[in-house]
């Protein structure tokens, strides 16, 4: 598969990147819209182009899930798990004590709408759940979104590199509509990597002394350096490990902000009105946390105005706002129940904005 191109789904080439990383261990309970995920990798388990895939059990709840992925991530071993919006909710004990555990591993959330069961339609309202915190403590999640069929393939070494770098759970957080889409993808050709857990792993523990990995700690000097560390840690993230995309935003007058599917339709947008001497450009965030505070603020320093474009009803604008600072203008458009904007609704909004600064 590595060097040629293969026309699938997103999800199906996010569990082929994930086996193409190196991937030893999958645990997942099935739920739509993130079901070829499991599916796939069921069907590929005992392939021998996969030599280092060794396990997959489909869990019967959510909560065995992620407590089967925290016990295999503590041997060392890439792990990942898969699920939706509210599937998403019921791991989120489960990732705090990852976290303090200081656990690596891979976990795909692909959004539907909600709250609640919502329907199976794509929304990004898991956006704060993911990037603020979900479950009880101080801890962050790396959060990668992808935005096309070909980053769904590539970001999950991007992801079990980072969670390894930093002993760190990595979210992937696509959306339904990433998920299902269908486009041509082609897989690079990765070393798969043998990261180094020895100073930390629990087995093999023959000629050394114990690895204790906890999240408790009841010694509140102790617990307030450990999660001093980890702190210390997510800081070091946010000046190293930030990826964004900008198109055309050098002379633009209106910056369209958005990510995911929403950004596709933003992309063509530009295009579009580039053509008619519209002079409008993309800022794509694809990590969203940590955000990419810096170089939001950079442009906005340039007098440009903004209009954020989510799936949801106004989540990512939070982080917008404190990036660029007040005195800035930024308009929102957002849709959401599994419904997506369209070309033209973003286009009357660029539209909006030129007016109004007539």
């Amino acid at each position: 598969m590595p060097n040629q191109k293969v026309y699938m789904k997103g999800n199906e080439a996010l569990a082929y990147g994930a086996l193409e990383s190196g991937l030893n261990a999958y645990f997942a309970y099935p739920i739509t819209p993130s079901s070829e995920i499991p599916e796939t990798l069921a069907r590929e388990f005992g392939n021998k182009k996969y030599p280092k895939y060794k396990c997959f059990i489909q869990s019967s709840s959510e909560l065995e899930a992620i407590s089967m992925v925290l016990g295999a991530a503590s041997t060392g071993a890439l792990t990942m798990t898969a699920t939706s919006g509210p599937g998403f909710s019921l791991k989120q004990e489960g990732l705090s004590y990852a976290a303090g555990m200081e656990l690596p591993f891979l976990i795909v959330d692909i959004c539907r709408a909600g709250p609640g069961l919502g329907n199976l339609g794509p929304e990004q309202s898991d956006y704060f759940q993911a990037t603020k915190g979900g479950g009880h403590g101080n801890y962050r999640l790396f959060v990668l979104a992808p935005a096309s069929v070909q980053e769904m393939a590539t970001l999950p070494k991007v992801g079990f590199d980072l969670a390894f770098k930093y002993r760190n759970p990595v979210l992937i957080l696509g959306d339904a509509f990433t998920g299902q889409l269908k486009e041509d993808v082609e897989f690079p050709t990765w070393e798969t990597q043998d990261y180094d857990v020895s100073s930390w792993a629990v087995g093999n523990s023959k000629g050394r002394g114990p690895h204790i990995l906890n999240s408790m700690e009841l010694d509140y000097e102790k617990h307030y350096e450990h999660i001093g560390r980890i702190f210390k840690k997510y800081k070091t993230a946010e000046e190293k490990e930030v990826l964004y995309e900008e198109y055309l935003t050098e002379d633009a007058e209106v910056v369209i902000i958005a990510f995911g599917i929403v950004s596709r339709i933003a992309r063509s947008v530009v295009n579009t009105l580039r053509k008619k001497g519209i002079r409008v450009g993309l800022f794509r965030p694809i990590t969203l946390w940590p955000f990419p505070s810096r170089a939001l603020q950079k442009l906005s320093s340039e007098g440009k105005r903004f209009l954020d474009v989510e799936l949801n009803t106004g989540q990512m604008i939070e982080d917008v706002r404190l990036a660029v600072g007040s005195g800035v203008t930024i308009d929102f458009l957002g849709r959401w129940g599994g419904i997506i904007p369209t070309e033209r609704e973003i286009e009357r909004e660029v539209h909006r904005l030129e007016v109004a600064a007539v």
